[in-house]
């Protein structure tokens, strides 16, 4: 099967975390996962680490992803990461699954605990569940339709 090519204009990153709970302020990452696709035809990059929170994680999000302070007790830091994972994505776009409700909120927000502003405003984001729900809409009409 022949290699699937993206022609990008610029790195696009997709990326996905795990965190101790839903909300953005609140809550923390602990689990980050990031694959940059290079618009200049290098091989792709991959950067995954568990990140120690600081705080609880909730019953709800272990049931979701199997994470328990235990596996976290010797990781570090988001603030001892941070930098590392700025400098991967870099001026990278964005890509991921409910990525510009949850998980590009969520990065910002850690970014800015550790004094780094995250700038979105020059990114294109990429949200594969937008995408899903376009060409599949979840709407009485579609449904209708589907059913």
């Amino acid at each position: 099967m022949e290699d699937f090519k993206i022609n990008l204009d610029r790195d696009l990153v997709f990326f996905d975390v795990e965190t101790t709970g839903l909300n953005v302020i609140r809550d923390r990452i602990i689990q980050i996962a990031l694959v940059k696709l290079r618009k200049n035809g290098q091989p792709d990059e991959e950067l995954s680490m568990l990140i120690n929170p600081g705080i609880p994680i909730s019953e709800e999000s272990m049931a979701i992803h199997g994470i328990t302070p235990k596996d976290l007790a010797n990781k570090p830091t988001f603030a001892q990461v941070a930098q590392k994972i700025w400098d991967f994505i870099g001026n990278a776009d964005l890509g991921g699954y409910n990525s510009n409700r949850f998980d590009v909120p969520m990065l910002m927000e850690e970014f800015s605990r550790v004094g780094l502003e995250f700038d979105i405003s020059k990114r294109r984001l990429i949200d594969a569940q937008r995408i899903f729900y376009k060409m599949e809409p979840r709407t009485l009409k579609a449904a209708y339709r589907l059913y």
